[in-house]
């Protein structure tokens, strides 16, 4: 499997589409941190790994369909793609096959796929008993899996009567606190079939699971609720704004602005990593306040800082990728890869450690 994975990326990127920029500092924020970026591009159909390479960023990339949610942490990574959702565990005992000299230090390999069907997948997140939770915005509810079903609805807001493939409400965002699912968002509170989008420019609504209330409403298409820090984060991707909301009241105040459409937010330390999309013309998300002055909008990575709200660096694209759907901190994996292409996946085993203390060869293995 070895050496060739870097070489088989930029060979399916001959004309080096997700070319970018980048402020000088933001290696550094990532290797502070000892972390790396993954985001997703549904657009683009790329999952991307931004990754420090000594004082630049290396872009690193993979294809899936239309890639949208994202969870990962050190052991794993799951991502929902068009009609799937994909299982990945981090195995760093492959790291050193992969270059030499090696550079890697996490290899999320591909273990499982779970056919949802079409059903935009959003955003997803583990609970505190491993157990992963996604948006299912097509069905206007929070998703678990089981072995024998498409998805288990498990939660949906009061207002949508029934289970219906009619993206009622757009619900898009899902935030945990202690281990639960606490907070998600939605672009309005319709009960009809693309019923929000009548009022998409502020009819956009933050809920509170623990007493099923709406904390917020009048929001410009809210999207990535967070808790960090105990705090209450959201991006109002309309007005491109970095929001704090107040828990108990939902009394809001805004942190910083970026030049885009706001969605897709991890933190590290004091610093939001904030994914950025243009909306082109014809995009369904426009006529919304950030579109009012024609001003140019970036699609990339805008860090600020939540104390301050202060910009502390940027990624910008500037070719090939339009919009941002996730962008997930890999805390502790200064390099990953991410495999799940069937040449790499032909030979690599993962056992066991029981059964890998008795795995013997008959004639040793080439290196």
């Amino acid at each position: 499997m070895a050496a060739n994975a870097e070489q088989a990326a930029a060979a399916r990127d001959p004309l080096g589409i997700l070319g970018s920029v980048h402020t000088a500092n933001f290696p550094d924020l990532l290797t502070h941190f000892g972390s790396s970026l993954a985001l997703t591009t549904y657009q683009a159909g790329k999952l991307v790994l931004l990754r420090a390479d000594g004082g630049t960023i290396n872009t690193h990339f993979r294809s899936f369909n239309r890639p949208m949610g994202l969870a990962a942490d050190n052991e794993r990574l799951a991502l929902g793609a068009f009609m799937e959702i994909a299982e990945f565990r981090n195995m760093p005992a492959l790291a050193p096959r992969l270059a030499n000299p090696p550079r890697h230090d996490a290899v999320y390999l591909a273990r499982r796929r779970h056919i949802t069907g079409a059903i935009d997948i959003h955003e997803m997140a583990w609970d505190g008993e491993g157990e992963l939770w996604f948006v299912n915005t097509l069905f206007s509810c929070l998703c678990t899996l089981d072995a024998k079903s498409s998805f288990v609805p498990r939660w949906r807001p009061a207002f949508v009567s029934h289970y219906a493939p009619e993206d009622r409400c757009h619900l898009n965002g899902l935030a945990m606190r202690d281990g639960k699912p606490r907070y998600v968002t939605s672009l309005g509170d319709s009960n009809t079939p693309g019923g929000w989008r009548a009022n998409k420019r502020d009819g956009g609504l933050l809920i509170d699971l623990d007493g099923e209330h709406i904390l917020c409403r009048g929001l410009s298409m809210p999207h990535s609720p967070r808790w960090y820090n105990g705090k209450l984060w959201l991006l109002e991707s309309g007005r491109g704004a970095l929001v704090s909301v107040d828990p108990q009241t939902g009394a809001r105040s805004d942190v910083g602005r970026v030049p885009g459409f706001a969605r897709g937010m991890d933190f590290l330390g004091p610093l939001a990593f904030i994914g950025l999309s243009q909306l082109r013309t014809g995009n369904p998300f426009t006529d919304i306040p950030i579109t009012d002055d024609n001003s140019d909008r970036l699609s990339g990575v805008w860090v600020v800082h939540i104390e301050t709200g202060k910009t502390a660096g940027f990624l910008k694209f500037t070719g090939g990728v339009e919009e941002i759907f996730a962008v997930q901190a890999l805390r502790g994996a200064r390099f990953p890869e991410v495999l799940s292409e069937p040449e790499y996946l032909q030979n690599a085993y993962a056992l066991p450690d029981e059964a890998l203390r008795d795995v013997q060869w008959s004639v040793a293995p080439a290196d």
